[in-house]
């Protein structure tokens, strides 16, 4: 525990750290201080030399993506890169993510491009290949690199019209990447967002806030014309319509609340929709001129947050938590939405595109394409 101490001192907080022995993010926790580590250490897990804890730096507020890759031993071909909707820290198979990339510059893009390129050809990979890459302060970190198929090779293969799988078989059967005429970028009218499905209606007793350990137990996709269009799509797919129009909750954590603003801004102009908020929200909000309906937390008197998710009076909820301590503060707002099938939403970014992908159904709506009718535009 003391030389975990000192690299911590080292490396510089935040961290992240995980046992060595887990797969799926299991037991990985963003770690702010010492205090923090050594009770990780002493809690979460059990430290020796025969189960050691890796530490590494956590990159805070970085944007995450990732590639999925072919190759044959010597040439590469990108089939995608992904951007995630949420920021690092999120675990990848938890977090949506959208093709092709919403707000990764091209100078990163060809960053990205270049380095997937040398490391499959100096790994000498012969199929598939997923590296894991965080954007933060105009730097690009390589995270991890997996010479395997990925669990977004569907949704790649779907949104850009070629069999990864098929064509990964083929190319560890002796075929070469310039035998297949499909390996080749194509400009698509369309954009393509994965969302991941969790099962916690199954366990109403566990916090649906999402961190570094996966518990995502499946995927959907959705494809539209513009990103808002498509992630509206996804979000219906996994079985929580966003809504038309309703009662928003907002209850963020101080640190959001300067990006809370421009969402709330926008909600209060669309039509057909009311914004209830906490105390704290609330005053933040019409400070800055946006009226909203005050609601009592819990603990403080009735009617409050929980009498009104149980009369059907909120149709969606954003809240995100602070830390440990007040992330079981709010456990029962997330953990109510659950009950209630409410659509609720826990972080920033995807409030973002939550109230991105409302706006775009609202103007545009949509009717079903197939997915053969997409790939005819290619």
């Amino acid at each position: 525990l003391e030389e975990a101490v000192q690299t911590a001192e080292k490396i510089g907080y935040p961290l992240m750290v995980r046992p060595s022995f887990v797969l799926g993010g299991r037991g990985m926790e963003v770690i702010y201080d010492e205090e923090m580590l050594r009770k990780y250490a002493r809690e979460a897990i059990q430290v020796s030399p025969e189960y050691p804890m890796l530490i590494d730096r956590f990159l805070d507020n970085a944007i995450e993506c990732e590639v999925d890759a072919l190759c044959d031993g010597e040439d590469t071909f990108v089939a995608a890169v992904m951007e995630h909707i949420e920021q690092a820290g999120i675990h990848s198979g938890d977090s949506a993510c959208s093709i092709p990339p919403r707000t990764i510059k091209k100078e990163h893009l060809k960053t990205i491009e270049e380095y997937t390129v040398k490391i499959a050809s100096e790994l000498k990979v012969v199929g598939l290949i997923n590296i894991q890459f965080a954007i933060c302060d105009d730097e690009v970190y390589i995270l991890e690199a997996n010479p395997r198929a990925s669990r977004t090779v569907p949704f790649v293969s779907k949104v850009v019209g070629i069999p990864l799988a098929r064509i990964a078989t083929l190319l560890m059967l002796g075929k070469k990447i310039k035998d297949f005429k499909e390996l080749k970028h194509r400009t698509r009218n369309y954009i393509g967002v994965k969302e991941a499905v969790f099962p916690f209606n199954m366990f109403p007793e566990v916090d649906p806030v999402l961190g570094p350990e996966m518990r995502a137990t499946g995927e959907v996709m959705g494809i539209g014309e513009s990103f808002g269009l498509a992630f509206f799509k996804a979000q219906e797919a996994v079985g929580t319509r966003l809504p038309e129009k309703g009662n928003v909750l907002l209850t963020v954590s101080d640190k959001d609340k300067p990006e809370l603003f421009p969402i709330a801004e926008k909600l209060s102009h669309m039509d057909g929709f009311k914004i209830f908020t906490t105390k704290n929200t609330h005053n933040f909000l019409k400070e800055r001129g946006i009226e909203t309906t005050l609601v009592n937390k819990l603990h403080e008197g009735r009617p409050n947050i929980a009498d009104a998710i149980k009369n059907r009076q909120i149709d969606l909820i954003i809240n995100t938590p602070v830390g440990r301590e007040s992330k079981y503060d709010d456990s029962y707002i997330r953990m109510m939405a659950i009950q209630y099938k409410i659509p609720y939403i826990t972080t920033m970014s995807a409030a973002k595109a939550s109230v991105e992908g409302i706006e775009a159904f609202k103007k545009y709506y949509y009717k079903p394409i197939s997915l053969q009718e997409y790939h005819n535009q290619l």
